[in-house]
C-alpha cells in the first residue's frame, strides 16, 4: 500500500521561543501517521535563533524576506517534496492525529482539502467569546482555516495562497473550495483533531485584545473598505509582521 508523502510548511518570523514545540507536535503527529513527513521552516526576516533551532530539531530551513505571510507560505510550498501539504503557524501546535486524519480524508476521494478547528491553549471569558466567534464564522462560511491541508497539485493549481497581507487564509480556502467543486470534491474540516492556538498576544496585550482593536481602529477598517488601506496596513504590520521584533 502506497502511503502518501507529506510536507508540513511552517512560516516563522523570530520564533525561537516556539519553533521547537511546533516541530515536536508535528513529529508526534508523524509518528501516528507512519509515512514520510518533511518539515520545512520558512525563516522570514529572522534575526534570532529560529533557523538554528529548527535545523537542530530536524527541519529543513529556507529563507524569505517578504512582508506577506502568504508569500512566505508559498515559498515553502514551492520547495516541498511531499504529495500532500499541511501548513501551520510557528507559535501553534497540531494534535497527534492531525496528519493521519487529513491524509485519510484526502485519500477517501470525497474532499479537495480543508482546515482545522481552532482551540486556544488556555481560556478566559474573552477568549471563549473569540472562540465562539470563530466557530460561528467558520460554520456559516465553511471556509475553515487554521491548519490548511490539500494535495500539492491542488495548491499548484490554485496558485497557492492568495498573496495579500490579511484575510489571505479565507481567500485561499475560497479558492480551494471553488476548485474542488469543479470535480465534485468538498472543502471540509478535521473532525477528530484541531489546531492548538497560541495565546501569546493575549498574554502580552490582554485577553480583550481583538475586541479593543476593532473599536479603536474602526475608522481604519472603514477607510480600507473604501480602498484606503494605509492605516490598516500599519496596524497589520504592528500586530503581525513586526510583532516579534520587539
Amino acid at each position: 500500500m502506497n502511503i502518501p508523502s507529506v510536507s508540513v510548511i511552517i512560516p516563522a518570523h523570530n520564533e525561537e521561543k516556539y519553533v521547537e514545540r511546533c516541530i515536536k507536535s508535528i513529529n508526534d503527529a508523524s509518528a501516528v501517521y507512519g509515512g514520510e513527513v518533511e518539515i520545512t521552516v520558512v525563516c522570514n526576516r529572522c534575526t534570532d535563533s529560529t533557523a538554528f533551532l529548527a535545523k537542530r530539531a530536524g527541519a529543513k530551513v529556507i529563507f524569505n524576506e517578504d512582508r506577506c505571510i502568504a508569500k512566505v507560505r508559498n515559498d515553502g510550498i514551492k520547495s516541498a517534496q511531499g504529495e500532500i501539504i499541511l501548513t501551520i503557524d510557528c507559535d501553534n501546535r497540531m494534535t497527534p492525529g492531525t496528519i493521519k486524519e487529513a491524509v485519510s480524508l484526502l485519500e477517501s476521494g470525497k474532499y479537495i482539502g480543508g482546515g482545522a478547528p481552532i482551540r486556544f491553549e488556555r481560556y478566559s471569558f474573552p477568549l471563549w467569546c473569540n472562540d465562539i466567534m470563530c466557530r460561528v464564522s467558520f460554520g456559516l462560511t465553511g471556509l475553515y482555516c487554521g491548519i490548511f491541508w490539500a494535495k500539492k497539485s491542488t495548491f499548484d493549481a490554485v496558485g497557492g495562497f492568495t498573496e495579500k497581507k490579511a484575510m489571505e487564509d479565507a481567500d485561499t480556502a475560497k479558492k480551494i473550495k471553488k476548485y474542488g467543486k469543479k470535480s465534485g470534491l468538498k472543502y471540509t474540516v478535521l473532525k477528530e483533531n484541531y489546531l492548538i492556538n497560541s495565546t501569546r498576544k493575549y498574554d502580552d496585550l490582554g485577553d480583550w485584545l481583538y475586541f479593543k482593536l476593532m473599536f479603536k481602529n474602526i475608522f481604519a477598517f472603514v477607510k480600507a473598505a473604501f480602498g484606503n488601506k494605509k492605516d490598516l496596513d500599519k496596524l497589520l504590520d504592528e500586530l503581525f509582521y513586526d510583532y516579534n521584533d520587539r
